[in-house]
């Protein structure tokens, strides 16, 4: 089941025509993954202070369908795919929810590829097995 996050849509997300900034839907994810990790107990600041690692992206592919505009409500997902021992793949989408009729439209889908590092170094590194028995139980 994927994790769901509501973002409004803002000028500062638009470009002069009032269409989302392609590049904003990487924001959108980053945000949806970083409360789909608080969500499961593990603060991006916590897991750093006290494993002394954290994610990065080191790859992401995205697909735009249709565009967001102005005051969009936006339903943005992430769902695990794969957990492997030194990082993680999800599957992530932005879709426009009409609140009136409950119905979602997909905008754009992506898959992110997040691998551990060591905070200090910035050196790949395994996962601490008790973060990743939290992530994938």
């Amino acid at each position: 089941m994927a994790f769901e996050f509501p973002i409004r849509i803002y000028w500062e997300d638009t470009d002069a025509g009032g269409i989302v900034f392609y590049a904003n839907y990487l924001k959108f994810f980053e945000r949806a993954r970083t409360e789909w990790l608080r969500a499961l107990g593990l603060g991006q600041r916590a897991l750093r202070e006290h494993s002394g690692g954290m994610f990065v992206v080191v790859d992401a592919a995205l697909k735009y369908l249709r565009p967001a505009h102005l005051d969009d409500e936006l339903i943005v997902t992430a769902q695990l795919q794969e957990a492997g021992r030194a990082g993680l793949v999800l599957a992530q989408q932005a879709l426009l929810a009409d609140p009136a009729t409950g119905q979602r439209d997909l905008l754009c889908n992506g898959t992110i590829r997040v691998g551990w590092v060591e905070a200090a170094s910035m050196k790949p590194a395994r996962i601490p097995a008790p973060i990743l028995n939290k992530l994938n139980p």
